[in-house]
């Protein structure tokens, strides 16, 4: 079955022969994603507007700071981000607006029947925890991701060859396999659903077994009888292990 703009990047992401398809797919799009809101869509109204509102995450404004665009953007951005989140907040803190659950913004009863509202300081904390949950590249990345899970089970479901790929691929990482087979029986039909859960799992131990064994390796390398010996698949063992136990993709040598 040939592979169509929408299938690419998942076919793509099982050849590049990594220790978890999902986290190429995850780390390809996120990274993707990061210098598209470093380049000039930063200067874009409707751009603009969205990141005013969401800000982005730790994670993503590091990655935003250290990409190679120039820095003037980005400052640009976050002037403007800060200056809206420094109004918003400011009617938080006054006690103009609250925010909360509909079960949460009701009046509370305190000692007596007497009701009790909450502070302004206690709608001021509720809405700096929910903006933490907010960041515009994460939530592209959220929408993206669960789109390329329909085409992981779509593609397995279908297409033989992509099935084969599945098999003679290195697996998942953990929380990827998790992932899959928690969704497996949403998105096959019973026995396929079994038959790939039972091939993610085997893959899984598989991998774990051939890793653990380039880590052992890894640690033996450092005895001076080993000094001289062939460092074999070990050399990059350590980030391809822990990328493996967690989906961690960010550790480099």
């Amino acid at each position: 079955m040939a592979d169509t703009i929408y299938t690419i990047p998942v076919s793509e992401a099982f050849e590049a022969d990594s220790e978890c398809p999902v986290c190429e797919l995850r780390r390809r799009f996120e990274s993707e994603t990061v210098e598209y809101y470093a380049g000039p869509s930063l200067m874009e109204p409707d751009t603009r507007i969205q990141t005013n509102d969401t800000g982005f995450c730790s994670r993503h404004f590091g990655m935003l700071y250290r990409s190679p665009t120039k820095k003037l953007g980005l400052g640009l951005v976050l002037d403007t981000y800060i200056g809206e989140q420094i109004s918003r907040i400011k009617k938080y803190a006054g006690g103009e607006i609250s925010i909360g659950d509909d079960d949460e913004q009701k009046e509370k009863k305190g000692l007596f029947g007497k009701k009790k509202a909450p502070s302004s300081a206690q709608n001021l904390a509720k809405y700096i925890r929910k903006h933490e949950c907010e960041c515009a590249v994460c939530k592209k990345l959220d929408y993206t991701m669960d789109r390329y899970i329909d085409i992981i089970f779509q593609q397995y479901r279908t297409n033989d060859g992509f099935r084969e790929n599945l098999r003679n691929s290195k697996g998942f990482c953990l929380p990827d396999t998790a992932l899959l087979i928690e969704t497996a029986e949403k998105k096959l039909p019973a026995r396929q659903a079994q038959e790939f859960c039972d091939t993610v799992s085997a893959l899984l131990v598989k991998n774990l077994q051939r890793i653990e064994g380039e880590v052992d390796w890894f640690t033996k390398k450092f005895d001076y009888r080993n000094v001289d010996a062939d460092w074999g698949n070990s050399r990059d063992a350590l980030p391809r292990g822990i990328q493996k136990m967690t989906g961690n993709i960010d550790i480099k040598d």
